[in-house]
């Protein structure tokens, strides 16, 4: 297929979801499916576009002054592309498969408007229901981190120190262009293009000898500030599919005892091929069935439990930006309910001078900090570890991480604008001995 052509197959998807409100995913596997003569190039870049345009979809179309898919498309174009005008209009050239030439309006709208006076939610390209949520944690930067939250993220590896090290990953991934992460000393990063196909890292040698692992830097952090130790007893209270797990084993040395359990027990369906491929051999998978309490022998003997705590999700926004569009108030009050269900589970759980780690992937105040104030309010024998502290398992890095990340009372808030990792919260509450 040619540029022009992909366009035209954008504005069609684009239609498509917007007509028919089907999730983003399913309207490009089904395309792909009807359009089987589009080789797998075609069907990475047309998919670049439509995620490109659901990451800028209200300021596409504040741009154009238009909410069509085609505006939407053309002011993705120039916001997120930095395409000019002479280079779109040799696409949008009229020819079979392309896109209608650009009219008057839509060249005159290039040339003229900008975000400039802009809304925040328009600007930052959110729902604008969001925007006092926002705006309680960044304030008048609010705009700036939410676009930072629409950016196509970078694919982040995390290197399995159970298996190997940093500099042997580096060498084995050159011809993938991998580089070491900011902040994690295990991980690898690898900057994709708008239009490229993630590499295949599922093929390669070391990921299936299980010495790497596809985790964004930011939730490597989050594991290494719970600050698990080799010999201590620690649960993944919310281990899904074992991503955290994983990254926790590691830092034990394989020495200790790790529970993973998860309430949906079909989350994790994955993790036991994931444990054996990683070499973990000091994990315990408890699989709830029925009514039954997994975690019924533990006592008060936990020297750590960590929530990876069901919550809304904002903080992966620029690799699910269909998720924001389709994110209602609702969805906020029914994660805060899990929350704080998840953290009272684990309170009889904790060994006296052990430890909570609560951590979400959402950047709103609702889920982190005022959570966090809530259940010391609700139970005062814990409190809140110095997020200092915390941070010095970071070595080196500690300091200039104290910099960038936004620190509260209750723990530390990562951005993409801030950090460029996903947005994560972390508060690690020791409870008293």
């Amino acid at each position: 297929m040619t540029p022009a052509a992909r366009l035209s197959a954008a504005i069609e998807l684009i239609d498509t979801i917007e007509r028919d409100r089907v999730p983003a995913a399913k309207a490009l596997k089904e395309w792909g499916t009807a359009h089987r003569f589009a080789g797998s190039g075609d069907r990475a870049a047309i998919a670049g576009l439509v995620w490109d345009v659901l990451r800028r979809y209200a300021s596409s179309a504040f741009l154009m002054d238009s909410d069509t898919a085609r505006a939407r498309l053309i002011g993705m174009l120039r916001l997120e592309r930095n395409m000019d005008t002479a280079t779109m209009a040799a696409m949008f050239d009229g020819s079979r498969f392309a896109p209608a030439p650009l009219t008057e309006a839509e060249q005159a709208a290039l040339a003229s408007r900008s975000l400039k006076d802009a809304p925040a939610a328009v600007a930052g390209d959110y729902p604008e229901w969001l925007d006092p949520h926002l705006a309680k944690v960044f304030g008048d930067d609010r705009a700036a981190e939410a676009a930072a939250m629409a950016s196509r993220a970078p694919l982040d590896l995390r290197v399995n120190t159970l298996k190997s090290n940093r500099d042997k990953v580096l060498k084995a991934l050159s011809h993938l262009h991998a580089k070491p992460t900011p902040w994690s000393a295990t991980g690898l990063r690898i900057e994709l293009s708008a239009d490229a196909r993630n590499p295949g890292v599922q093929a390669e040698e070391d990921f299936i000898k299980g010495a790497i692992e596809v985790q964004d830097e930011g939730s490597q952090l989050a594991a290494q500030l719970t600050a698990a130790k080799p010999g201590e007893q620690v649960i993944d209270l919310c281990a899904g599919a074992g991503g955290k797990t994983l990254a926790l084993a590691a830092l034990m040395q394989g020495k200790g005892r790790l529970i993973a359990t998860d309430r949906d027990k079909r989350q994790l369906a994955p993790i036991h091929e994931r444990l054996s491929r990683a070499g973990v051999h000091n994990a315990d998978v408890r699989t709830p069935k029925g009514e039954t309490n997994p975690l019924a022998d533990i006592r008060a003997s936990a020297d750590l439990v960590v929530i990876d705590a069901p919550c809304t999700g904002t903080g992966t926004w620029r690799r699910n930006p269909d998720a924001k569009w389709r994110m209602r108030p609702g969805a906020l009050e029914i994660r805060l309910r899990d929350q704080a269900e998840v953290l009272a589970r684990s309170v009889p759980l904790v060994k006296p001078g052990g430890r909570i780690a609560y951590i979400t992937c959402s950047v709103l105040a609702e889920e982190n900090g005022e959570q966090v104030r809530a259940f010391v309010a609700r139970h005062p024998e814990f409190g809140v570890v110095p997020p200092e502290q915390t941070a010095s398992v970071l070595w080196d890095k500690a300091e200039a991480f104290g910099e960038a990340a936004l620190q509260s009372g209750e723990g530390w808030l990562m951005t993409p604008r801030r950090t460029g990792t996903d947005g994560f919260f972390v508060s690690v509450l020791r409870k008293a001995g």
